[in-house]
């Protein structure tokens, strides 16, 4: 089959693992900027014309019913809970869909994954939303502001029992985990003495009103010792101790490596190039910069296996199906393939690589394929003479050159092109990046 120039082939994959899917004029458009990923990456992500259009929906805070109250009181307490959070699943597939610079929607996504906090213990629209917020926000400026945004999040609080914690009574989680899987690493040079002074440390934390607050009374006072610091260590100090520790900046460059880039570790010179990028200001945005024009990223082929989110909404973008009035399909299909966004199942957020392509997974994507298809514009390819549609289907999904066993599996469908569309968009090419 004809080919795209390598040029064309590496920006797609660019595209790709900083947005959701890719088209083929997104990718001449980018070939012929010479500077887009610095531009795309300096973009304000609330200036975006798409963002515009998908403002934030506001959330009233919902009073849960005291213990007093009637079975009906509390179904319909629930039922508001759900609506609230059908609304923000719902809007924030709008505004993935909706954005023409994806890398900022992309990113909070990532970062999601990284503090990933699920709706189904926090049960607030409002606080899931205003984490969101912090996310998006925070995706490249420095970790520690991002970091320490996340340890005080009512959200995480509430995911994490931080409210709990109190000076009569710690509770270890978010210490635990905001060293294991967010700062430094299972194991990682922290202890269980230093798990137990971290907690004392987080103490006194409430939620009220979808805000969290210090109360100095529920909060320890003395002194601790976390990581060799010793002090009176309140949730900022905390955060800096961890964050100080030499294993800290390799730990956030690997896991950000790992879900951009690949899903193989990067070479110790690269690590090395990359944690400087990040450097003594924990600079996301220079780090995520280094990672996407690294040589290992650059030189390295098309693997990693594309989240369910990331190909829905990327199948979506490129047919130009409108969101509303396919939100039952659209939000079943990701629930179906196991990443629903705002409800990662556990605080190490989704799995990676090859978990995504199980057999029953191949199924739901193919039905959902054919059926966006069928909804969305694929005139391209149907205009296009029937030898050169399967080119003309890569295109459409941004694919610049196809295997010799996907155009031969692809080759029997010319003369459908909706099928011939839904069965190019779960060839590897598609699949991976």
């Amino acid at each position: 089959m004809p080919t795209q120039s390598a040029e064309w082939i590496a920006t797609a994959r660019l595209l790709r693992r900083t947005g959701f899917g890719t088209t083929g004029r997104a990718v001449d458009a980018a070939v012929a900027q010479s500077d887009y990923l610095t531009a795309a990456l300096g973009a304000d992500p609330e200036g975006d014309p798409g963002a515009k259009t998908t403002p934030v929906p506001k959330f009233p805070v919902l009073t849960p019913p005291d213990k007093g109250a009637t079975a009906a009181a509390r179904k319909a307490y629930n039922g508001e809970i759900n609506d609230q959070m059908r609304t923000l699943s719902q809007w924030w597939l709008d505004r993935m869909v909706a954005v023409q610079q994806p890398v900022h929607e992309k990113l909070t996504l990532l970062w999601h994954n990284h503090f990933a906090t699920s709706a189904r213990k926090v049960r607030a629209a409002d606080m899931m939303a205003a984490q969101n917020q912090k996310l998006r926000a925070g995706a490249l400026g420095d970790f520690r502001s991002l970091a320490y945004s996340m340890l005080t999040d009512p959200a995480m609080l509430r995911w994490l029992d931080g409210q709990q914690n109190t000076e009569k009574a710690a509770n270890e989680n978010l210490s635990r985990e905001f060293m294991e899987l967010f700062a430094l690493g299972h194991g990682n040079g922290y202890t269980e003495s230093d798990v137990r002074e971290g907690a004392r440390a987080l103490t006194g934390w409430v939620i009220k009103d979808g805000q969290s607050n210090l109360v100095h009374k529920r909060h320890d006072a003395g002194d601790k010792t976390v990581l060799g610091v010793t002090g009176p260590l309140d949730a900022a100090s905390f955060c800096d101790a961890v964050l100080a520790r030499p294993e800290s900046p390799e730990y956030v460059t690997q896991r950000l490596w790992q879900q951009l880039a690949s899903d193989n570790p990067p070479s110790t010179p690269a690590v090395s190039r990359l944690v400087g990028a990040y450097g003594a200001g924990r600079d996301l945005k220079s780090l995520t910069l280094a990672i996407l024009t690294d040589p290992e990223f650059v030189s390295e082929p098309s693997s990693l296996v594309n989240t369910p989110v990331e190909w829905t909404v990327g199948l979506v973008r490129a047919l130009g199906v409108p969101t509303k009035p396919n939100a039952a399909l659209l939000d079943q299909t990701m629930k179906m393939l196991g990443q629903q966004p705002f409800y990662p199942p556990d605080v190490g957020g989704w799995p990676r690589g090859q978990a995504w392509l199980s057999t029953a997974s191949a199924g739901v994507r193919l039905h959902a394929a054919t059926v966006l298809a069928r909804k969305g514009d694929v005139s391209s390819v149907a205009d296009a003479t029937p030898s050169d549609r399967i080119d003309a289907a890569g295109y459409l999904l941004g694919i610049g050159s196809w295997s010799d066993e996907s155009a031969a599996a692809l080759r029997p469908l010319v003369n459908r092109p909706p099928e011939l569309v839904a069965a190019a968009a779960n060839t590897p090419e598609n699949l991976t990046s």
